[in-house]
Protein backbone atom coordinates (compact mmCIF):
# COMPACT_ATOMS: atom_id res chain seq x y z
CA UNK A 1 0.00 0.00 0.00
CA UNK A 2 1.16 3.56 -0.51
CA UNK A 3 1.27 3.98 3.27
CA UNK A 4 4.10 1.43 3.32
CA UNK A 5 6.38 3.47 1.03
CA UNK A 6 8.65 4.79 3.79
CA UNK A 7 8.88 1.44 5.60
CA UNK A 8 9.60 -0.51 2.41
CA UNK A 9 12.24 2.05 1.38
CA UNK A 10 13.92 1.72 4.79
CA UNK A 11 13.86 -2.07 4.45
CA UNK A 12 15.28 -2.04 0.91
CA UNK A 13 18.10 0.34 1.81
CA UNK A 14 19.06 -1.61 4.97
CA UNK A 15 18.79 -4.99 3.30
CA UNK A 16 20.69 -4.20 0.14
CA UNK A 17 23.41 -2.22 1.93
CA UNK A 18 24.13 -5.08 4.35
CA UNK A 19 23.40 -8.22 2.36
CA UNK A 20 24.91 -7.22 -1.00
CA UNK A 21 28.20 -5.93 0.46
CA UNK A 22 30.05 -9.29 0.32
CA UNK A 23 29.30 -9.76 -3.40
CA UNK A 24 29.58 -6.26 -4.89
CA UNK A 25 32.22 -3.58 -5.12
CA UNK A 26 31.61 -0.75 -2.61
CA UNK A 27 31.83 1.92 -5.34
CA UNK A 28 29.15 0.16 -7.39
CA UNK A 29 26.88 -0.11 -4.36
CA UNK A 30 27.33 3.62 -3.67
CA UNK A 31 26.13 4.28 -7.24
CA UNK A 32 23.12 1.96 -7.25
CA UNK A 33 21.84 1.92 -3.66
CA UNK A 34 20.08 5.29 -4.02
CA UNK A 35 18.18 3.79 -6.96
CA UNK A 36 17.40 0.26 -5.76
CA UNK A 37 16.91 1.30 -2.15
CA UNK A 38 13.69 3.19 -2.84
CA UNK A 39 10.22 1.66 -2.94
CA UNK A 40 8.60 1.81 -6.36
CA UNK A 41 5.12 3.38 -5.98
CA UNK A 42 3.80 1.41 -8.98
CA UNK A 43 4.80 -1.84 -7.28
CA UNK A 44 3.23 -0.82 -4.00
CA UNK A 45 -0.05 -0.13 -5.83
CA UNK A 46 -0.09 -3.17 -8.13
CA UNK A 47 -1.89 -5.57 -5.76
CA UNK A 48 0.78 -8.26 -6.14
CA UNK A 49 3.46 -6.76 -3.89
CA UNK A 50 3.48 -8.02 -0.32
CA UNK A 51 5.10 -7.26 3.02
CA UNK A 52 5.76 -9.36 6.10
CA UNK A 53 5.59 -7.25 9.19
CA UNK A 54 5.84 -7.46 12.93
CA UNK A 55 3.96 -4.61 14.54
CA UNK A 56 4.99 -1.50 12.60
CA UNK A 57 8.27 -3.02 11.38
CA UNK A 58 8.46 -4.41 7.83
CA UNK A 59 10.60 -7.55 7.89
CA UNK A 60 10.42 -8.55 4.23
CA UNK A 61 8.87 -7.33 1.01
CA UNK A 62 8.51 -8.49 -2.56
CA UNK A 63 6.09 -9.33 -5.30
CA UNK A 64 5.49 -9.98 -8.95
CA UNK A 65 4.11 -8.16 -11.96
CA UNK A 66 3.12 -9.07 -15.49
CA UNK A 67 5.19 -6.08 -16.64
CA UNK A 68 8.94 -6.48 -17.16
CA UNK A 69 11.36 -4.77 -14.77
CA UNK A 70 11.99 -2.29 -17.60
CA UNK A 71 8.31 -1.31 -17.76
CA UNK A 72 7.44 -3.12 -20.98
CA UNK A 73 4.27 -5.19 -21.27
CA UNK A 74 4.95 -8.82 -20.51
CA UNK A 75 3.95 -11.97 -22.34
CA UNK A 76 0.81 -13.92 -21.38
CA UNK A 77 1.53 -16.32 -18.51
CA UNK A 78 4.93 -14.77 -17.75
CA UNK A 79 5.42 -12.99 -14.43
CA UNK A 80 8.39 -11.05 -13.11
CA UNK A 81 9.57 -11.25 -9.50
CA UNK A 82 10.20 -7.72 -8.27
CA UNK A 83 12.11 -5.88 -5.53
CA UNK A 84 12.43 -8.66 -2.94
CA UNK A 85 14.26 -7.93 0.31
CA UNK A 86 14.54 -9.20 3.86
CA UNK A 87 15.68 -7.26 6.91
CA UNK A 88 19.32 -8.23 7.48
CA UNK A 89 18.65 -8.75 11.19
CA UNK A 90 16.33 -11.68 10.42
CA UNK A 91 17.83 -12.97 7.15
CA UNK A 92 18.02 -16.74 6.73
CA UNK A 93 15.29 -17.42 9.28
CA UNK A 94 12.49 -18.32 6.86
CA UNK A 95 10.61 -15.00 6.69
CA UNK A 96 11.73 -14.33 3.11
CA UNK A 97 10.80 -17.88 2.09
CA UNK A 98 7.33 -17.50 3.61
CA UNK A 99 6.87 -14.17 1.86
CA UNK A 100 7.95 -15.73 -1.44
CA UNK A 101 5.52 -18.63 -0.90
CA UNK A 102 2.77 -15.98 -0.81
CA UNK A 103 4.17 -14.32 -3.94
CA UNK A 104 4.33 -17.66 -5.79
CA UNK A 105 0.74 -18.56 -4.79
CA UNK A 106 -0.48 -15.17 -6.01
CA UNK A 107 1.33 -15.53 -9.33
CA UNK A 108 0.02 -19.09 -9.82
CA UNK A 109 -3.54 -17.99 -9.05
CA UNK A 110 -3.22 -15.38 -11.80
CA UNK A 111 -2.05 -18.01 -14.30
CA UNK A 112 1.63 -17.09 -14.23
CA UNK A 113 3.28 -20.45 -14.84
CA UNK A 114 6.57 -18.94 -16.03
CA UNK A 115 8.29 -16.63 -13.56
CA UNK A 116 11.41 -14.61 -14.33
CA UNK A 117 13.76 -12.92 -11.92
CA UNK A 118 16.80 -10.69 -12.22
CA UNK A 119 18.54 -11.91 -9.08
CA UNK A 120 21.43 -10.28 -7.32
CA UNK A 121 24.51 -12.48 -7.06
CA UNK A 122 23.74 -12.69 -3.34
CA UNK A 123 20.16 -13.93 -3.72
CA UNK A 124 20.71 -16.59 -6.41
CA UNK A 125 20.97 -19.49 -3.91
CA UNK A 126 17.74 -18.30 -2.26
CA UNK A 127 15.88 -18.35 -5.57
CA UNK A 128 17.38 -21.73 -6.45
CA UNK A 129 15.93 -23.07 -3.19
CA UNK A 130 12.52 -21.92 -4.47
CA UNK A 131 12.84 -23.83 -7.74
CA UNK A 132 14.34 -21.12 -9.95
CA UNK A 133 17.17 -22.05 -12.31
CA UNK A 134 19.91 -19.82 -13.61
CA UNK A 135 19.77 -18.76 -17.25
CA UNK A 136 23.14 -17.02 -16.91
CA UNK A 137 24.78 -13.82 -15.81
CA UNK A 138 23.56 -10.48 -17.04
CA UNK A 139 24.47 -6.85 -16.46
CA UNK A 140 21.62 -4.56 -15.49
CA UNK A 141 22.30 -1.04 -16.76
CA UNK A 142 21.17 1.80 -14.50
CA UNK A 143 20.31 5.32 -15.68
CA UNK A 144 23.62 6.46 -14.17
CA UNK A 145 25.43 4.15 -16.61
CA UNK A 146 26.43 1.73 -13.86
CA UNK A 147 26.42 -1.93 -14.85
CA UNK A 148 25.15 -4.16 -12.05
CA UNK A 149 26.03 -7.88 -12.30
CA UNK A 150 22.97 -10.09 -11.83
CA UNK A 151 21.67 -13.52 -12.73
CA UNK A 152 18.66 -14.05 -14.96
CA UNK A 153 16.57 -16.79 -13.36
CA UNK A 154 13.42 -18.67 -14.31
CA UNK A 155 10.87 -20.92 -12.62
CA UNK A 156 8.38 -22.85 -14.71
CA UNK A 157 5.51 -24.66 -13.02
CA UNK A 158 3.07 -27.20 -14.31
Amino acid sequence: MPADTEGVSRLLARSYRALLAPDYDPALLRDVLPLIGQANPRLLNCGTYFVAEQGERILAAGGWTDVTPHGRPGQPGVGHIRHVATDPDIARRGIGARLMARVLRSAAAAGMDDLRCQSTLTAAPFYESLGFTSLGRIDVRFPTGALFPAIQMRRVSG
